[in-house]
């Protein structure tokens, strides 16, 4: 009897080890991982990670993308056993996207030795007047969405995925011109000082491509009358307007020249593709045109997983921005991983690392000169019905001179 019953619970002992092999053979292995991973979650006093981004103010709803693909990430990070063991985490800070603010904040995650890196903040104008802080107190100052040339050149604790603009504006320039065919070219931008160099490089992209700007103006950050700056680059006889805005500024700008009478077809950089372009648009962005590094319609596994998963979430898709937020919280929990668990380890290892899951690259690796990542590609977007789609390759009707 003793036999029988050790021969059974040799017997159950196989079964339980067999259950992974058959629910890979019967198309469950996610149900097995699943459970593994559940089995395996992290427990614990979490590492932190700080975040310096705008939760309130007028560029709020990038802060709330960001905490949607950090909070995405974590889930996945800490369902498969963390770090070591123990939770990954991050210390959200609300900069306003105010540098003043930025610079307390640095201060105060430079102080708190359980900080390992930092994330943000929004623009580079904001991130830059904190850098000198994070250099000095030598804690990673990681600027996700900082495409300012300079950024990278505060130091070697700067570290970017965002595309330079030196990269970024020679693609809308090239789209504007030779896609859409865009000849005489009205740029309103944002009067600081990354809205000021992007300005430049696309102005010189743009005759390179065979366009011309006829008209520049700067607006400030906080206005919000624009008629009277549309009044003057309308005299200038554009056949197109560029905005380098984001998406408050961008929508208001649209919605006023429309209202004005003005009917010239309208590009914007990047930085405008969020829900809250359409919302604060409505019915005037459509056929505005833009460009983004993601797409919630991109095919590629990775990228319709994150998507699934996001919306199942959130009951939403996706922005670049969510995205990015997404694939910095995976660059940290590799970091942390691969190479340690402090300052001086996370910023050896961004030297160092490679083969990082990206939704924007692929793969991620670092140039250690430019402590950027290259190989993004840009998806063209469009506005129709209120919505962003992929640009069908008609392009608009220019105002006549």
């Amino acid at each position: 009897m003793k036999d029988v019953k050790k021969q059974a619970r040799r017997t159950w002992l196989r079964a339980l080890k067999a259950l992974p092999l058959i629910a890979a053979a019967w198309g469950i292995a996610g149900l097995a991982a699943g459970t593994a991973a559940h089995a395996a979650a992290a427990t614990g006093e979490p590492y932190l990670v700080g975040v310096s981004g705008p939760l309130t103010g007028q560029d709020g709803q990038y802060g709330t993308q960001w905490k949607r693909g950090f909070d995405l990430a974590l889930d996945q990070i800490n369902s498969q056993g963390g770090i070591k063991g123990r939770p990954l985490a991050y210390d959200f800070e609300d900069s306003r996207g105010d540098p003043g603010q930025a610079v307390s904040i640095a201060q105060k995650f430079v102080g708190d030795s359980r900080i390992l890196l930092e994330l943000g903040d929004l623009s580079s104008t904001t991130s830059m007047a904190a850098s000198p802080i994070y250099q000095r107190g030598k804690l990673v100052q990681f600027g996700f969405t900082n495409s300012h040339p300079d950024f990278t050149k505060g130091g070697d604790y700067m570290w970017s995925t965002a595309l330079s603009q030196a990269e970024e504006q020679p693609l809308l320039a090239r789209y504007a011109a030779k896609d859409l065919g865009f000849k005489r070219i009205a740029v309103l931008y944002l009067n600081t000082d990354w809205g000021r160099t992007s300005k430049d490089i696309f102005a010189k992209a743009a005759a390179e491509n065979g366009a011309q700007v006829v008209a520049a103006e700067g607006y400030q950050p906080n206005e919000k009358d624009f008629r009277a700056t549309l009044v003057r680059v309308n005299e200038a006889k554009p056949d197109s307007i560029v905005l380098i805005s984001y998406y408050a500024d961008g929508a208001q700008i649209v919605r006023q020249a429309r209202s004005s009478g003005l009917t010239q077809p309208i590009a914007a950089v990047g930085s405008i593709y969020s829900p809250k372009f359409l919302e604060l648009g409505g019915a005037a962005v459509n056929g505005v045109y833009t460009e983004s590094n993601f797409f919630p319609g991109d095919k590629r596994p990775a990228v319709q997983d994150f998507v699934q998963r996001y919306r199942a979430k959130y009951n939403a898709d996706p922005d670049t921005f969510a995205a990015r937020a997404y694939d910095a919280m995976i660059l940290s929990a590799e970091l942390l991983r691969r190479y340690g668990v402090t300052r001086q380890a996370v910023h050896d290892g961004l030297s160092q690392i490679h083969d990082v899951p990206s939704l924007i690259f692929g793969q991620m690796k670092f140039d250690p000169q430019t402590r950027r990542v290259a190989g993004a590609t840009s998806v063209y977007l469009v506005v129709k019905d209120n919505q962003f789609t992929q640009w069908d390759g008609v392009k608009p009707v220019l105002a006549s001179k």
